[in-house]
């Protein structure tokens, strides 16, 4: 229901581009994957220009990036959240994720669900903003990228092949995407560690 609303709303901005870039830029805010979809669906429709998509789905997903830490470096000024780890591990933490930041970026790019917790920790950790940024823009640039690039070939094909079905398409594609993030996942946290 929130994608046929989401693409409702670009299909009546078709006219002004502005309006279609603040509609993906809020989508993303709501649901990044399903909003990197729709766009890559109406981009193969020919309801919205790809650099417009992909100009809007970059900077929406890059500005909740940095929203996420920066909500991590807002709990951390806040006496209550100070309580919850000592100040002697919040110290060996900040060194542990500085050493590792750019990879920590990347891999909780690419696995679904890890984004909120490692980017709020790290603002809360007090992780180097300006590595964090680039690797979230790096990062970004290419999980968004592929994806928006599979769904509109995917999106070209269901058009042909499914028509007015190729929202249910779309549909069972971005539940394909998440379990099988949540398998990476799942794998990832149960390795063996020697």
């Amino acid at each position: 229901m929130l994608q046929a609303h989401f693409t409702a709303l670009l299909a009546a901005a078709a006219s002004a581009p502005a309006a279609q870039a603040a509609i993906i830029i809020l989508g993303t805010f709501i649901l990044e994957d399903a909003a990197t979809l729709a766009a890559a669906m109406q981009v193969a429709t020919g309801a919205i220009a790809l650099p417009v998509a992909l100009g809007a789905l970059y900077t929406g997903i890059v500005l909740g990036d940095l929203g996420l830490y920066g909500l991590g470096r807002l709990a951390a000024k806040h006496p209550w959240a100070l309580r919850l780890i000592p100040a002697r591990r919040r110290d060996l933490s900040h060194q542990w994720v500085n050493r590792r930041l750019i990879p920590l970026v990347l891999v909780s790019r690419f696995v679904p669900g890890l984004r909120l917790p490692t980017y709020t920790s790290l603002g809360f950790l007090r992780a180097r903003f300006t590595v964090f940024a680039l690797a979230a823009i790096v990062a970004t640039l290419a999980w968004t990228s592929l994806l928006f690039v599979v769904s509109l070939k995917l999106g070209v094909l269901l058009m042909r092949y499914l028509g007015i079905w190729r929202w249910a398409g779309l549909g069972l594609f971005l539940i394909l995407l998440v379990v099988t993030g949540r398998l990476a996942a799942t794998l990832y946290n149960k390795r063996t560690i020697p």
